[in-house]
C-alpha cells in the first residue's frame, strides 16, 4: 500500500507533512535516484508549477534534492500540467515534476512526477520512491565537485506549448467569428490558454488570469462554471470555456449558458470520431462515474464503452493497454491520446471547437446527443477511511435503494483519492428521489464515521 501518493501524486496543506520542504527535498532524490540511469551523459528533470504561493518553496526544495544527487534541472515556471508533460517528452528529459493541486483551495499543493515518455508513473515505480525514502538507502549517496547537479530555466516553454497546441487544431480550420468566453481559474494556464485561442482567430474574454498567489481556483474555473454562463450570457458568446488551477480538466458552456460536462463533451468527441472512423476500436474509455446517458449515447452510434476506477491515470492506463485513443472522467479530464499523453483541458476544447466548425452546429446542437440521466453526488467529510459495507445500517439502506432502482439506475460509493471524503453517487429516473436517498446515506454515514 502507499502511504505517501495517492491518485494523483502527493498531496496535502502547503507546509504541512507531506507537504514540506523537507519531504520535498526528500522526493527529489528520491526520484533522481531513479531516474538516473546508467551511461556519461548528463540527466535532466524538468520542473513546473501552478500559481499557488507555496510553488516557490517547494519548487526550491525538489530543485535541491535532484541536483544534491547530481542531476539538472529545467524550470519551466507556472505551466499546465499537461504542458509539462509536453515538455519532458519533447525536450528528452529523464522525467517530469508538477508542483500543484489542481482543483484545490491555494493552502494546499501536491507533486506528481511524469516519466520520460509524458505519461503519469505506474503505481510500483511511486511505490519505489516511497521505500527509497523509507529506506535511507540513499541518504550517504552525495555527489562532489563537477558531478552535482545544475538548474537551468526554459524562458520559452510557454511558447513552445502554444504551437504545440495550435497544431493539435485541425489545419484545414480556425476560430474567426468564435467569441469564446475563457475562465483560466487564476491558474497554470492564465498566459498560454488565452493565447492559443486568439491566435487561432477568436474573439477571447478572458476571466481568471489574474493570479496573486492566493486566488487559484477561487470562485472561478471549472469547479465554478456559473461564472462562465453568466459571462456568455452577458457577453452573447458562442462558448464559455473553464480550466482548472494546473489546466487538465475542462468544463464548458453552450451560447444560452447551459454546462456541459466531461461527459457530454466526450459524447460529442467521440461520435463525431465514430462518424469519421477515427475513433479507435469504436471504443471511448470512461470511469465508473460517467453517466449512463454516456453509454448510451455511444451505443446508438455504434461505438462502445469501457469503464475504469476513477482517476484520470486509470483511464491512460487503460488505454494504453488497450490501444484506445479517446478516454476521460465527467469532471473533465479529457484524454486524447493521439495528440497528448494526459489530461489536457485546452487541447479537448480546441477538438470539441474543431467539431462545431466541421458540423457548423451550435454547442447547444451538437450536445443534444447525449441525454444525462439525473444524478446525484454527495460528499460526506470522514474522519476515517472504513468499509461502508461493514457499517449495517449504512449497507441495509444502500442494498434497498439498490433494489428501489433495479436497473433504471444505480448507487456507487468511493473514497476520494485526494480528500477526506466519502462521495455517495446515486443516478435514477427521478431527481427528487435518489436526492432523498443520498442524503440519506450521507446523514448515516455522518453519524457513524464523520469528521467532527
Amino acid at each position: 500500500m502507499k502511504k505517501l501518493f495517492g491518485t494523483d501524486g502527493v498531496r496535502g496543506v502547503a507546509n504541512v507533512h507531506p507537504m514540506t520542504t523537507e519531504m520535498a527535498m526528500q522526493l527529489g532524490r528520491a526520484a533522481a535516484y531513479i531516474f538516473k540511469s546508467s551511461g556519461p551523459r548528463r540527466h535532466r528533470i524538468v520542473i513546473g508549477k501552478d500559481t499557488r504561493l507555496s510553488g516557490y518553496m517547494l519548487e526550491s526544495a525538489l530543485l535541491a534534492g535532484i541536483c544534491s544527487m547530481g542531476v539538472d534541472v529545467l524550470l519551466v515556471g507556472p505551466l499546465p500540467t499537461p504542458g509539462i508533460a509536453n515538455i519532458t517528452k519533447s525536450m528528452r528529459a529523464d522525467a517530469g515534476v508538477v508542483i500543484s493541486a489542481s482543483h484545490n483551495a491555494f493552502q494546499d499543493n501536491g507533486i506528481k512526477f511524469f516519466s520520460a515518455d509524458g505519461f503519469k508513473l505506474p503505481d510500483e515505480i511511486e511505490l519505489k520512491i516511497e521505500k527509497l525514502i523509507d529506506s535511507k538507502k540513499i541518504d550517504s549517496l552525495r555527489p562532489t565537485a563537477t558531478e552535482v547537479g545544475k538548474a537551468f530555466r526554459i524562458d520559452d516553454a510557454a511558447g513552445r506549448y502554444i504551437v504545440f497546441l495550435k497544431n493539435s487544431f485541425p489545419a484545414d480550420l480556425d476560430l474567426s467569428g468564435l467569441k469564446i468566453v475563457l475562465d483560466c481559474a487564476n491558474g497554470a494556464a492564465y498566459k498560454v490558454a488565452p493565447a492559443v485561442f486568439e491566435e487561432l482567430g477568436a474573439e477571447v474574454i478572458p476571466l481568471g488570469v489574474r493570479p496573486n498567489g492566493s486566488n487559484i481556483n477561487a470562485g472561478c474555473g471549472s469547479l465554478h462554471p456559473e461564472v462562465i454562463s453568466e459571462a456568455v450570457k452577458q457577453h452573447q458568446a458562442h462558448i464559455g470555456i473553464a480550466l482548472d488551477g494546473d489546466a487538465d480538466r475542462v468544463i464548458v458552456c453552450d451560447e444560452f449558458g447551459n454546462e456541459v460536462n466531461g461527459d457530454q463533451i466526450m459524447a460529442i468527441c467521440a461520435t463525431d470520431m465514430l462518424a469519421r472512423k477515427t475513433l479507435k476500436k469504436k471504443t471511448l474509455v470512461a470511469t465508473v462515474m460517467s453517466n449512463m446517458g454516456l453509454d448510451i449515447a455511444l451505443r446508438k452510434a455504434g461505438g462502445k464503452i469501457i469503464k475504469t476506477a476513477v482517476g484520470d491515470r486509470y483511464v491512460v492506463e487503460e488505454m494504453r493497454k488497450g490501444g484506445y485513443n479517446l478516454g476521460g472522467e465527467q469532471s473533465g479530464h479529457l484524454i486524447f491520446l493521439d495528440n497528448n499523453t494526459t489530461g489536457d483541458g485546452v487541447l479537448a476544447a480546441l477538438q470539441l471547437l474543431a467539431v462545431m466548425r466541421r458540423r457548423e452546429k451550435p454547442l447547444s446542437e451538437l450536445a443534444e446527443v447525449m441525454i444525462p440521466l439525473p444524478q446525484v453526488l454527495v460528499n460526506v467529510r470522514v474522519r476515517e477511511r472504513k468499509d461502508i459495507m461493514t457499517l449495517p445500517s449504512v449497507a441495509k439502506t444502500i442494498r434497498d435503494v439498490e433494489q428501489k432502482l433495479g436497473d433504471e439506475g444505480r448507487v456507487l460509493i468511493r473514497y476520494s483519492g485526494t480528500e477526506p471524503l466519502l462521495r455517495i453517487m446515486l443516478e435514477g429516473q427521478d431527481k427528487y428521489e435518489i436526492t432523498t436517498w443520498a442524503n440519506e446515506i450521507g446523514d448515516l454515514v455522518k453519524q457513524q464515521i464523520g469528521a467532527h
